[in-house]
């Protein structure tokens, strides 16, 4: 099976490229090589590099993986944690309902 090639806008690719530099500058603060992360990962290099880039069709597990192993796992529990919007929706539904 063919695995379809993620196409994101080029607004959202910049949120998508400082995700990759903020791992990167993380693995580089703890002085780790990307061999050492990307062996303890569990990935391979070139994967690793296309975390760090930022790339849309690099699994969700492999991000994860590699926050894992800089110690910044509970930084996933953060992504869409503060649903503003949908609060929003929520609320005004039961506004109509008094």
């Amino acid at each position: 099976m063919r695995t379809k090639k993620q196409i994101v806008l080029p607004r959202f690719q910049k949120i998508l490229e400082q995700l990759g530099e903020n791992i990167k500058l993380a693995r580089k603060r703890r002085k780790l090589t990307t061999i050492q992360v990307s062996e303890r990962a569990g990935i391979d290099r070139t994967t690793l590099y296309h975390v760090e880039k930022g790339n849309p069709s690099v699994s969700i597990g492999a991000y994860f993986n590699v926050l894992r192993v800089l110690g910044l796992q509970d930084d996933f529990l953060k992504l869409a944690a503060d649903d503003e919007l949908g609060r929003k929706l929520q609320d005004l539904k039961l506004i109509g309902k008094s």
